[in-house]
């Protein structure tokens, strides 16, 4: 098989990955091309007679094994294993929040496909908290765009943020936030709030740090990250957001890295497959049959393979939001040809 640069990088993973039968969404997971960029590698190799697939499960064959062999490539597990390859565990202090939070994540609403929701796991949001801790960006006023994961709330239980408000499309998700902050005496304040819409004046640069989950398109990203830059009060403030390599292919990040850097911010962290987004009753996987992903590969998910890195960025000078007033949007902002984890 004649390939270079990336596609080389991208079957050289695929190789290494495979010991016997894997499930291709596991293989997935392997690899960092974006899922079209995986199908057609896949069907190349199974056209090369290098790899089998039948019924969701990929096999070497022996074309194959002597490739791997040559290349000098084999299987192991490398990353580790009390982290999940995170780099961060619950600390002590965090584990009270934890187990609150758990609780209050039990009771969250369904998601919604027509908002294309979907959380990241419970340990993944405390971790996060804890990332913001450790860059010392948790005591502080945190604005947050669209809280499908309850960030607000697993954030505001270690008592350590001064301020919390979250803008959310969803009014189940705003009454929910609002009901649990007021239970537990938490300083959270969710609003119903449309992207699209002009940002309320009221809301501009009064906070220290944005944390949101864009869709990853570039409007869509353009439009998420704009709004939270337009509450950040000056340079030496931050944001956070996540980002897969499934859905934004390279030349998407560098777009989105130029879109950062245009808003006056730089790039100080990004730890890959950070976040996951488990397979659960109340998650977007439920609506996997209108995943075209699925339909593409045409097996049922049985891995949690969708993950995502998690960028920090900070303003250098003061931010500069892309996208000042209104902005009025059709489905491009939520899907474009690499959304194939997204419900069409």
């Amino acid at each position: 098989m004649q390939v270079e640069g990336m596609d080389r990088r991208i079957v050289n993973q695929i190789l290494q990955a495979i010991d016997g039968e894997i499930s291709i969404y596991r293989l997935i997971d392997s690899q960092d091309a974006s899922l079209p960029e995986f199908f057609n590698i896949i069907q190349e190799m199974q056209r090369d007679g290098l790899l089998k697939v039948e019924n969701g499960k990929v096999k070497l064959t022996e074309k194959g094994e002597k490739l791997k062999e040559e290349e000098k490539l084999f299987y192991s597990d490398v990353r580790c294993k009390c982290c999940d390859g995170s780099g961060y565990v619950i600390a002590e202090e965090f584990k009270e929040a934890f187990e609150e939070y758990k609780k209050i994540a039990k009771e969250r609403p369904e998601t919604i496909e027509v908002y294309d929701q979907g959380f990241i796991s419970v340990d993944g949001v405390m971790k996060r908290v804890e990332f913001l801790y450790e860059r010392g960006d948790l005591r502080s006023k945190i604005f947050v765009v669209g809280d499908d994961d309850l960030f607000s709330l697993a954030a505001a239980l270690t008592g350590v943020p001064e301020k919390i408000t979250v803008v959310e499309i969803d009014e189940r998700l705003v009454k929910f936030i609002n009901s649990k902050a007021e239970e537990y005496s938490l300083p959270v304040e969710a609003r119903v709030y449309d992207v699209q819409k002009a940002f309320p004046e009221e809301l501009r640069k009064k906070y220290d740090v944005f944390v949101t989950d864009p869709v990853e398109t570039i409007p869509g990203l353009k439009l998420f990250l704009s709004r939270g830059v337009s509450t950040l009060k000056s340079a030496g403030c931050s944001g956070y957001f996540g980002l897969t390599t499934l859905e934004a292919s390279r030349k998407k990040w560098y777009e989105i890295q130029e879109m950062i850097h245009e808003m006056g911010f730089v790039i100080t962290d990004m730890i890959r497959k950070f976040s996951v987004y488990p397979e659960e009753e109340k998650n977007f996987f439920r609506f996997q049959e209108k995943l075209p992903v699925v339909e593409k590969l045409r097996a049922e998910i049985d891995w949690n393979w969708y993950k995502s890195t998690l960028y920090r960025i900070e303003a250098v000078v003061d931010p500069k939001p892309l996208v000042e007033g209104e902005m009025i949007i059709d489905e491009k902002v939520y899907k474009d040809d690499e959304s194939w984890a997204t419900p069409y």
